[in-house]
């Protein structure tokens, strides 16, 4: 008997009947969803729903403290209820300091009480002096050069 008639005459395994799953006329877990429901699902059980709120809110910043005040500042980050807002001058900075509460009031109104607890006003960062790949620890920038 050659190895072909072998292969034919070998016995083939049992084949076993494996129920398939099909939703039916229900709605199911497996059925397919719009993407917006499924993004919703997630953003849902992640809890980014009050980030996403925030963060859709502060991009209309002009609207919320002014086209001036916008044009010399931005939010730079939400982090526990604190929004923290970079400011292009010190008198800029000083501004927005004196419109917090409101900016606050009206953050809560729209998002509900609590989102938002304290705008934290930060100035114009100070120049860097670390520059290249050696520099001083402690170092007190140029000041250090002169004796």
């Amino acid at each position: 008997m050659g190895a072909q008639a072998k292969r034919h005459h070998r016995k083939k395994p049992p084949r076993t009947v494996t129920e398939r799953q099909s939703s039916g006329a229900h709605p199911d877990d497996r059925d397919p969803t719009l993407l917006s429901d499924a993004l919703e699902r997630l953003v849902e059980s992640k809890g980014w729903t009050t980030d996403i709120s925030v963060h859709t809110l502060l991009a209309r910043w002009p609207a919320l403290v002014g086209s001036d005040n916008a044009a010399h500042s931005h939010p730079e980050s939400y982090t526990d209820t604190v929004l923290t807002v970079r400011a292009d001058s010190s008198v800029w900075a000083s501004s927005l300091r004196a419109m917090a509460p409101q900016v606050v009031a009206i953050l809560n109104d729209k998002l509900g009480e609590g989102t938002v607890t304290q705008v934290k006003v930060l100035g114009p960062a100070g120049p860097s002096w670390k520059k290249g790949r050696l520099s001083v620890r402690d170092g007190r920038g140029p000041r250090d050069t002169y004796g």
